[in-house]
């Protein structure tokens, strides 16, 4: 809640803020679901992260108040650019300085302007410029290995939520490419098991003995399963 109205807050010191006229919206789209997407909700970005604050509800109510967007984008690309000077601790305040920078940034900030308390969907190159987690096709283990990576693209979820193995000895290994911290876990059946976290190409693996029925697995960051990353496994 503080960081919200802290968001809200700074609108007041940003009229005048400078922004860049044509910002790249399918950059600033595919930049803030990789690299902000595992910590703020934004509705349009299809993203669910809980760390941070929910950017549709900080400002949703400036931009009734008469705010216009180009403000709020001033509010965005300034905190990108000087986050707050608060112990990572504070998750809701904490944000990691140079997560993006330069133009790429101004692009980050443009779309969230674009986006936030909009409501509907994104349309054209908006609608496609970043892949609907999770929403790949279901994997199969195979010589008693299944693989099941995490989204590539930094986004709170696995590359599938469906999966399958046959019953017995089952090695579970999941890929993390991203730099946003993800491990694999998986209950059910009388198994609960859990692999490292892991980031930058890291693999997190369990292995477990299973038996025919289903499974849950998930990410057991903070927050990573609340938003969405988890998954079945049958067993048959």
């Amino acid at each position: 809640m503080a960081a919200c109205c802290a968001l809200a807050g700074a609108l007041a010191a940003c009229n005048d803020d400078p922004a860049r006229e044509h910002a790249d919206l399918v950059a600033g789209k595919k930049a803030f679901a990789q690299k902000c997407g595992s910590c703020h909700t934004l509705a349009r970005a299809q993203t669910k992260g809980t760390q941070g604050p929910n950017l549709d509800d900080a400002f949703r109510r400036a931009l009734s108040e008469g705010f216009g967007r180009d403000t709020v984008r001033g509010v965005v690309h300034r905190q990108i650019s000087h986050p707050a000077d608060v112990p990572k601790s504070n998750r809701l305040a904490y944000m990691p300085a140079g997560l993006v920078t330069g133009r790429l940034a101004e692009d980050v900030a443009a779309y969230v302007a674009a986006s936030a308390a909009l409501g509907g969907k994104d349309e054209g190159l908006l609608a496609t410029a970043v892949p609907v987690a999770g929403a790949g096709k279901p994997v199969v283990a195979s010589g008693g290995t299944l693989q099941i990576p995490a989204d590539p693209s930094g986004q709170l979820a696995y590359i599938t939520k469906v999966a399958s193995s046959p019953p017995g000895k089952l090695s579970i290994d999941s890929k993390n490419e991203a730099s946003i911290p993800h491990d694999i876990a998986l209950e059910g059946g009388g198994v609960s098991d859990k692999g490292k976290t892991v980031q930058g190409g890291g693999v997190s693996s369990i292995a477990v003995n299973v038996k025919p029925g289903k499974y849950q697995y998930f990410c057991t960051v903070s927050g990573h399963r609340e938003a969405g990353m988890e998954g079945v496994l049958t067993v048959k």
